[in-house]
């Protein structure tokens, strides 16, 4: 029996059901075709980066069909994260796995045949055996199909069915058998990354029936990347880092020595932190990953293998200390940073000792073949680190995907983008270089036509007779660094193609005629040094009263969860608890319409935490809509009553002549609090001495930049008056300024 069910027999549509089971108002990009595909029982090819949404692809529809939809996942730390997450939802699933004994087991099974059960998660290993259905599961799977049915079959991380993809697992590659078994049952596969080759293996290898196809954007747009060089002193940079950023993170070593040493160092140096390689027992690592997910530490230093296990979406930054062996697997790591759609930040440490261990590494592998691949992989990996264009530009290029010419080849969230250096026109210089590819009859890699470009009297060139070309020598005027950095910059801009089979032959495209046809200039980034330096951390700014709520919020959670024994972001995720710091609702309704809150966490979460958001309204005197606070006018006499006890004892301590700091004393409060007090006074329109907070020059100073940059960030504001600013003197002249400016 296969399950098919609309969602007008008990939502009056899809958006309904998504708010009702998940507490989200909205679908996110390419969610809604793909569930409408799974209702309809049409296959589904799901690519969606991390953070983008993948598993909601199945779960809603495991929801609003008939019996279970049965869920492929790699890891049994992933599959009890992803049921935990559905329980706290009020969502009946569970998982079959080798951490269960045989009463579990039977119990379990007998909750799905008895219709209580809507997910069900398995590992690949137990669902296969010999290249078959486990007999034992396949039974269980014949049950089902004539009790309460099956909805579907989800493939999670299905880049591991193809030997393309960077996790190859051969038990993947067996899961066709799921298609010959039960040919009426619909497949969905789902993964973050990958190639095109990759997913045309992967839709062979699973025998998906005409599915549809969803690729969405692997373009990230809340990470920020930055490439470091990694000098002798490598790790006091590191150390200054960590300690720089906020919240949870993870850095990857290439070893598991190296993860030894520095998850040492670390802690010796006061960071809360564990280590994760496979050379840890199995024990070890769950509890070092259980403790890292629910907040017991700050940091975990691993290798590779600590990898799609990971399902916290508020970790704030991903540093690699040693240089990783693809771009797939790059943007795979990174991305485990800011799964939650906020702010986070990317590192990679570059030395090229490292790439020299890498290389070492991978001559110890006994295929050849395999062997080419991954020298290839590493060099483009290099070349990614050395480019001086757009960092995503390159990763989205990898993909098959271009940023979009409406951000004129910038992202402004990388350090070459934030911090460019300059730009040459080397048209014809690329004209030399294309020609060269052309005359060469497209057979050959960078190395060959830079040797043909700067006149080489190599055997090899004397062999193939390429010293007699027209392009031999007419490149001697550049060096073969400067050579290679335009041939990087090519195929980062996509007008000249590489195969990707270990044996990097540049080919030309319809663009590189372009170019050799004067119908496009070429445009290359050139810095004075080819090193990359390190850049401006982003910075993510809130107000004070934010800032300590979410504190507050993030306290209550922890609490929360460790009764539950589930990590923290089971309770809500952070950009849930970012809303409720922002907007401060006080009543179930308001509370209600924050994103990720549905009904079933509006009854088990609501009252607690709306008590301690009014808990701490009272406390500071805030609103709870903080509108009025950012500048929205209303009749005085209104502003007057919304002003609260402590603002009122700020403000006639402010008017006896103490400043900010003596106020703060007096009170046993944070001058930062003291001065969001007054900035808050001002707003309300009382009468607050703005002289006797900031100087007068000061002031014109401020306003000055205030009238250039009226909309501008405070972080903006302080970059262009300097550090001798304060945020808190801007605030309170901004505010003052701002009432000037109203009629």
């Amino acid at each position: 029996m296969v399950g098919v069910a609309s969602p007008t027999a008990a939502f009056p549509s899809l958006e309904t059901a998504l708010k009702h089971h998940f507490g989200y108002d909205q679908f996110r990009p390419g969610q809604r075709p793909v569930i409408e595909a799974m209702l309809k029982n049409q296959d589904a090819l799901v690519i969606m980066p991390t953070g983008g949404g993948k598993s909601l692809c199945y779960q809603l529809p495991a929801l609003l069909k008939l019996g279970v939809m049965v869920v492929v996942s790699p890891l049994i730390a992933l599959m009890q994260d992803q049921v935990d997450s559905l329980l706290d939802n009020g969502i009946a699933a569970t998982y079959l796995n080798s951490s269960l004994d045989f009463q579990a087991i039977r119990q379990r099974e007998a909750d799905l045949l008895a219709g209580k059960i809507k997910l069900l998660y398995v590992s690949p290993e137990r669902l296969i055996r010999d290249r078959e259905i486990n007999p034992g599961f396949l039974g269980l799977l014949n049950q089902l199909m004539q009790t309460v049915g099956v909805s579907g079959f989800a493939i999670d991380e299905a880049h591991c069915v193809s030997e393309w993809g960077h996790d190859f697992r051969p038990e993947y590659r067996q899961l066709s058998v799921l298609r010959q078994t039960f040919p009426q049952i619909p497949v969905m596969a789902l993964t973050a990354t990958a190639t095109e080759r990759v997913r045309v293996d992967i839709a062979e290898q699973l025998c998906l029936r005409d599915p549809r196809i969803q690729v969405s954007s692997f373009n990230r747009p809340n990470l920020f990347y930055e490439v470091r060089p990694k000098g002798r002193d490598g790790y006091s940079e590191l150390l200054n880092q960590v300690k720089q950023h906020q919240g949870s993170g993870i850095v990857y070593c290439l070893s598991r020595k190296r993860v030894n040493e520095l998850a040492e160092k670390l802690t010796v140096d006061g960071e809360s932190v564990l280590p994760y390689h496979a050379g840890l027992s199995d024990e070890t690592r769950r509890e070092n990953q259980t403790r890292f997910i629910r907040d017991d530490v700050r940091l975990m230093v691993a290798t590779v293998a600590f990898g799609m296990g990971i399902n916290k979406p508020d970790v704030r930054f991903v540093i690699h200390y040693d240089i990783p062996r693809n771009i797939e697997g790059y943007y795979q790591e990174s991305g485990r940073a800011g799964r939650d759609g906020e702010p986070a930040h990317c590192t990679l440490y570059l030395a090229y000792g490292d790439v020299a261990t890498a290389e070492y590494l991978i001559a110890q592998k006994p295929d050849e073949a395999e062997q080419r691949i991954a020298r290839q992989q590493l060099r483009q990996m290099v070349d990614y680190a050395e480019t001086t264009v757009c960092r995503r530009r390159v990763q989205l290029s990898y993909f098959g995907e271009t940023l979009g010419d409406h951000l004129e080849g910038l992202c402004h969230q990388c350090d070459n983008c934030t911090n460019p250096p300059p730009v040459e026109d080397w048209t014809i210089e690329a004209q030399k270089f294309l020609s060269c590819v052309a005359r060469c009859q497209e057979r050959f890699g960078m190395a060959h036509i830079i040797d043909v470009l700067r006149g080489s009297k190599k055997q090899k060139i004397l062999d193939l007779r390429h010293d007699q070309l027209s392009t031999h020598g007419i490149g001697k005027d550049r060096s073969v660094d400067e050579w290679r950095l335009l041939g990087r910059s090519l195929l980062h801009q996509r007008l000249v193609d590489e195969t990707t089979d270990g044996y990097p032959v540049l080919k030309l495209n319809a663009a590189s005629w372009q170019v050799l046809r004067k119908q496009i200039s070429v445009q290359v980034a050139v810095p004075k040094d080819f090193a990359p330096g390190p850049a401006e951390a982003s910075t993510i700014e809130d107000t004070p009263e934010v800032a300590q709520l979410l504190t507050v919020l993030k306290a209550l959670r922890k609490k929360l969860a460790d009764q539950q024994s589930v990590p923290p972001y089971v309770v809500f995720p952070e950009s849930a608890l970012r809303q409720m710091a922002q907007t401060r609702p006080q009543t179930m309704e308001a509370f209600g319409q924050v994103s990720g809150v549905g009904s079933r966490k509006l009854a088990q979460y609501g009252e607690v935490f709306t008590d301690a958001i009014r808990q701490f309204c009272a406390d500071y005197g805030l609103e709870s809509d903080p509108g009025a606070a950012r500048g929205r006018s209303r009749p005085a006499r209104e502003r007057r009553q919304a002003v609260g006890d402590t603002h009122r004892q700020t403000l006639e301590l402010h008017r006896q002549g103490l400043s900010i700091e003596e106020v703060a004393a007096q009170r046993g409060l944070k001058p930062t609090t003291v001065a969001s007090h007054l900035e808050q006074l001002i707003r309300q329109g009382e009468a607050v001495d703005i002289d006797q907070l900031v100087s007068r020059d000061r002031q014109r100073a401020i306003v000055d930049v205030l009238t250039e940059l009226e909309h501008g960030s405070l972080t903006e504001m302080r970059d262009r008056l300097g550090s001798s600013f304060s945020y808190e003197d801007i605030r309170l002249v901004r505010a003052a300024w701002q009432m000037e400016q109203q009629p």
